[in-house]
């Protein structure tokens, strides 16, 4: 809003939610909202659940679908997919700017968000991963249309990366709270995924 540059990666300085200009120096401030990333496996029902948080949460925050930007020119490899997370922590921080937190559901792990640039964009990320049954995650994610292409050695991965999660998620910075959805209706499991939501918006002294 200053000088009009743009800046590749937004400087905040610590503990402020203002953003700075390198170039000028002009100072903006902004609102630093709580972000809440439903993650896990393919397979746990993320998606399922993410249908169901509309009605369950109401105007109180907005939900979004990850998935929505994995588009060609956002699947670059490189650094591990850091554009397409960059993207989405952009797109965050500016939905927060409306007053209104968002809920992002899709498979993320913390080092993923919290080792970018545009961290310093958004407040406390709370993470909470689906976790489910191996047997479960193959029934479901064999039963996929054939252009989501889940052959077995992808099927594979993906247990090994539920196991994974269930067995670091603890010693990850921040932990990700898990919540097993080998037995729960889906709409059990939504009523708990909000009433966590419910609970981090709650206890975030920007929304207080």
């Amino acid at each position: 809003m200053g000088c009009g540059v743009r800046m590749d990666e937004p400087m905040v300085p610590a503990d402020e939610a203002v953003l700075v200009c390198g170039q000028c120096g002009h100072r903006q401030p902004f609102l630093r909202l709580p972000m809440f990333a439903l993650t896990g496996p393919s397979g746990t029902g993320k998606s399922t659940v993410s249908r169901f948080l509309g009605s369950e949460l109401g105007s109180q925050v907005v939900v979004l679908e990850q998935d929505v930007l994995w588009t060609a020119g956002l699947r670059d490899p490189h650094n591990d997919f850091q554009l397409f997370r960059s993207t989405w922590l952009r797109m965050v921080g500016m939905i927060h700017q409306s007053g209104r937190p968002v809920v992002l559901c899709g498979t993320v792990v913390p080092v993923q968000f919290e080792e970018i640039p545009e961290r310093v964009l958004i407040g406390d990320i709370h993470y909470l991963a689906l976790t489910c049954d191996r047997l479960v995650i193959r029934e479901r994610l064999r039963a996929r249309p054939a252009w989501r292409e889940w052959d077995e050695p992808r099927i594979d991965e993906m247990l090994e990366f539920n196991e994974w999660v269930r067995r670091e998620a603890a010693t990850m910075s921040p932990p990700m709270r898990l919540l097993d959805t080998t037995h729960t209706p889906v709409e059990e499991t939504a009523r708990e995924v909000a009433d966590w939501v419910r609970a981090g918006l709650a206890a975030s002294p920007s929304l207080a």
